[in-house]
């Protein structure tokens, strides 16, 4: 892919778009941490220096990617509660489907939870106070959709609906840190059966941190 040099703000639209969708491509085939502004570069067709013309670095360019992927998926979520949760049923049975369809949908979003594993501790380490301020309101935007979303649902948890949210996604980036687990992880746990207590299956990991934290922000009864 080339491109002649971007002339009106709609050009720079498609180039900014072109980068992103590029930067999604590569993201199927490897993680965040392995993904680097110079193969970004060759992949779009663009200097690395025009790369950064749209984009200050490559950490901005995936917290843009970030706010991308979490609007797509609130709006799918909002199909996957509405089929998973029965709102005739009890405060406790449509908080555990709750649970259910979230760790089914964000385990089955391998990418999304990559990129929360990584926003605190590379993605916002690389970046100017714009580009901060400009995802934190989006974030803020999308944490609002979010909550009204399992409100919807569950009422009852009333204030505790967005701390819950908050803390979902950030054990959600923190527990895809560890699947696939590495080669040499794997052939320990070959070796030794008794260390496989040690590993994390991520719907299930994630359904049981969403219960628990559930129980936390419920009001009880």
């Amino acid at each position: 892919m080339t491109f002649q040099r971007a002339r009106s703000e709609e050009q720079r639209q498609a180039r900014r778009r072109a980068i992103l969708d590029t930067a999604a491509a590569m993201l199927d085939e490897m993680p965040v941490a392995e993904l680097s502004l110079n193969e970004l570069s060759r992949r779009v067709g663009l200097a690395k220096s025009n790369v950064l013309r749209y984009f200050e670095s490559r950490e901005a360019v995936l917290l843009e990617l970030l706010d991308d992927f979490l609007g797509c998926w609130i709006t799918e979520l909002e199909r996957e509660l509405a089929e998973g949760v029965d709102a005739h049923a009890p405060a406790e049975v449509r908080a555990a489907q709750l649970a259910d369809v979230l760790s089914r949908s964000l385990a089955d979003r391998t990418v999304l939870c990559d990129l929360f594993g990584a926003q605190g501790g590379v993605l916002e380490r690389n970046v100017s106070v714009e580009v901060v301020k400009r995802h934190k309101r989006a974030s803020l935007a999308r944490l609002e959709a979010a909550t009204g979303l399992l409100c919807r649902h569950v009422p009852e948890l009333g204030e505790g609906a967005q701390l819950f949210c908050l803390m979902g996604l950030a054990s959600a980036g923190a527990l895809s840190s560890y699947v696939p687990p590495p080669p040499s992880v794997l052939a320990a746990y070959a070796e030794e059966p008794a260390l496989c207590v040690l590993h994390i299956e991520l719907r299930e990991a994630l359904r049981t941190a969403f219960t628990s934290m559930l129980l936390g922000v419920l009001p009880r009864g």
